[in-house]
Formats: C-alpha cells, sequence, structure tokens
C-alpha cells in the first residue's frame, strides 16, 4: 500500500491536542498504555492517519481497539516490534474527525515484558482540542472489569489475551451511557483479601496507590509503574468497585503456600459448608480497610460496590463490613449495589460474563447513577 506523500510525523511532544485515557505521567513521550481502557484520543483533520507505536510481550500479546466518532472500527493483537498502524485513510481531509486508540488487555502480573507505547502520529491534517465528558468514574475490579469473556465462543475456555477487553464491558458500557470518562483498574483473579486460588499477595489493595502496581519488570520499572500514582490528577465523581468474586471462590479451593516464605494460606470453610467467621472476618477487615485507603485518596468520590455478576456469595459479608465502615468513621457517601447474576444463557468464554450480561449489569448502574445524579 502507497502511503500518502503528504503525511507528516509527530511525535506526541509536538502535538498540542490530544487527551489521555487510562492511569498515566502527565506529559510522557513515548506515552505508555498500562491498563485495559487506556489509551489516547485525537481530533483531528486530513485524509489519513497512523499511529506510531512500540511493542513488545513474552506470553500475552496486547490488544487494542480502535473507535472513529464513538463509532467502533476494529480490534486486533499487536506483535512486538517498532511500527506504524493505518487508523483510517481516503476520507475527506477538511472534516474532523475523533479517533481513540485504545488498549483491550489488562494490565499483565504475568508478562513484565508486556508494554504498548504510543510515539506519535502520522497525518496529512491538523490536530484540534478534545472534549471533556461530563463525569468522571473509576472502576476498580477483576476479570469481569478486565472483560474477560466478553468475546470468544462459549466453548473457549483457554485464559488468553484475545478473550480480554474494555470494548465491550459493563464498565464502558455504563460510562458511555453516562457521558464519563473512565479509568479501569482491575486484574484477573485477584481479591479484595486474596486470590481466587488463595494466594494472599494477589490483592487489588496492595497495588492501587501506585501508578501501576499490576506491572512488573525492569522496562516497566523504568515507566515508572512503582512511584506512587498523583491522585489530584484525575478526580473521579464516583469509584465502582467490582471485587469479591475471587476471595469467594478462595473458600473452595485448597492451600496455597507462598514460595518465598513457606506460609500456607486458606479461606476456610466449618464442615457443614459455612464459612469459617475467622477467614470471614478477614475478608470484612480488607474491605473496611481498602474503602478507608479508597476514601483516603478520593475525599469527595461516591463509592459504589457493585457485586453479583458470578454470584452472590458474599454478599451478606461485604454489606456488613460496609456498615461497619460507615459506624467507624462516619462516612455515608459509599453505597452497595446488587448487580445482576450471570446465567447459563449470557455466560461468554471461560466461564464468564458474556456481552448480554455486561449490558445488564451497565443498565444497573446506568440507573443508579442517573438517579444519583439526577441525569
Amino acid at each position: 500500500m502507497k502511503k500518502n506523500e503528504n503525511l507528516k510525523s509527530l511525535s506526541l511532544n509536538e502535538i498540542e491536542y490530544y487527551k489521555v485515557h487510562g492511569r498515566n505521567i502527565s506529559g510522557q513521550c513515548p506515552l505508555p498504555l498500562f491498563f485495559n481502557g487506556s489509551g489516547i484520543e485525537v481530533n483531528v483533520t486530513g485524509s489519513e492517519l497512523w499511529i506510531d507505536l512500540e511493542v513488545d510481550c513474552d506470553f500475552h500479546e496486547p490488544w487494542i481497539y480502535t473507535a472513529l466518532n464513538n463509532s467502533f472500527m476494529s480490534r486486533q493483537m499487536l506483535l512486538p516490534g517498532s511500527y506504524s498502524i493505518c487508523l483510517f485513510r481516503n476520507m475527506s481531509p477538511d472534516s474532523v474527525k475523533n479517533m481513540k486508540f485504545m488498549r483491550e488487555l489488562q494490565s499483565m502480573t504475568e508478562d513484565d515484558d508486556c508494554h504498548i507505547l504510543v510515539k506519535g502520529f502520522q497525518t496529512d491534517g491538523f490536530f484540534l482540542p478534545t472534549s471533556e465528558k461530563r463525569y468522571k468514574i473509576e472502576f476498580i475490579g477483576d476479570s469481569i472489569t478486565s472483560g474477560e469473556g466478553t468475546y470468544g465462543a462459549k466453548e473457549d475456555t483457554d485464559w488468553l489475551a484475545m478473550y480480554m477487553s474494555s470494548s465491550r464491558n459493563y464498565a464502558v458500557m455504563t460510562a458511555n451511557a453516562l457521558n464519563a470518562d473512565y479509568h479501569l483498574f482491575s486484574q484477573g483473579g485477584w481479591g479484595v483479601y486474596c486470590g481466587w486460588d488463595n494466594d494472599t499477595r494477589h490483592n487489588i489493595p496492595s497495588r492501587y496507590e501506585a501508578l501501576c502496581g499490576l506491572c512488573g519488570g525492569e522496562f516497566n520499572e523504568s515507566l515508572g509503574v512503582s512511584k506512587p500514582y498523583d491522585f489530584r490528577s484525575w478526580v473521579p465523581d464516583a469509584i465502582v468497585v467490582n471485587l469479591g468474586t475471587n476471595d469467594a471462590s478462595a473458600f473452595e479451593q485448597p492451600p496455597f503456600t507462598i514460595p518465598e516464605t513457606g506460609e500456607v494460606c486458606k479461606q476456610r470453610k466449618n464442615p457443614d459448608g459455612t464459612y469459617n467467621r475467622e477467614d470471614l472476618l478477614k475478608f470484612e477487615q480488607a474491605v473496611i480497610d481498602f474503602l478507608k485507603i479508597l476514601r483516603k485518596h478520593n475525599e469527595s468520590s461516591h463509592i459504589v460496590w457493585a457485586y453479583g455478576m458470578l454470584g452472590y456469595d458474599l454478599t451478606l459479608a461485604i454489606t456488613e463490613a460496609m456498615n461497619t465502615y460507615r459506624n467507624e468513621t462516619g462516612d455515608s457517601n459509599v453505597a452497595f449495589l446488587q448487580l445482576p447474576d450471570s446465567t447459563p444463557d449470557n455466560l461468554g468464554a471461560h466461564a464468564h460474563p458474556g456481552p448480554a450480561s455486561h449490558e445488564r449489569a451497565a443498565a444497573v448502574l446506568t440507573e443508579y447513577f442517573k438517579k444519583k445524579w439526577e441525569v
């Protein structure tokens, strides 16, 4: 394919107008896309637009999607290397196009080499200012918030990057319905107190205060992932926490031994099948402590704990913990919201909620916020 001879190559620090989505450090060039739902948005004239990238991974190839004028255009795997991708061409040169380039794949704790860097653009047009949405919402969760299962057939059971998405999960659906910008902070298999397999190292609160505590490796460290996140840089009107599903799974799994210490971790059940109270209190305390962390860094945000897309096992424990938190702190700007459970008919790949389940959850959240904000 012959490129337009009038294309100009511009690094990000040569472009005045663009909008960054997802947690980041202001003004970084190249721009790292750490999270699912992170990306870059431009308003641009011209007939053609390319994006310049640097990509690497070991096993989990990052996936991205593009949207043109708020309409989904493409979804693809990125292979390692430095190269350019054409975002559009042969369009009317004078019209202004809104273009989004977004990461689909969650931050990969299992692949230290996995990264996407946006270096710049090539175009024969001009960049114009982008707009801010009416609201800002942060979504915190596990594989559900990572969109696992939103692509692929029900029969697909491999744990692969291509089944995860930010292009059609409940968080993005909710944000779009409310005219909101959003941040996603999620990791499949992780919980509030421990991961699905009882690994107590795999809890979201322990990573939340870093820029991207879910990334590791020498290269990602050089990008500042372990630095404290500047919570003043993006203040959400609301925070939606969708955690607890993996904590419930831990009660069903065998003990986990932490290799570095030899500590054996196990969330236990009583002989009659009920949850061991001592272990349930560990989970409840983790919920309380996380709410305190969230409030510390987000003084004015309305916090909603939304739960139930893969069962209601810990609903009572979550609500009891939230009540304890309210009594201890006097903070009434928190709420619990039960989301519709997934049915066999609306499950997607890897026995996770499919698109229909995400649509149902988004409808409940959208209705809640519309009433809350009197939209």
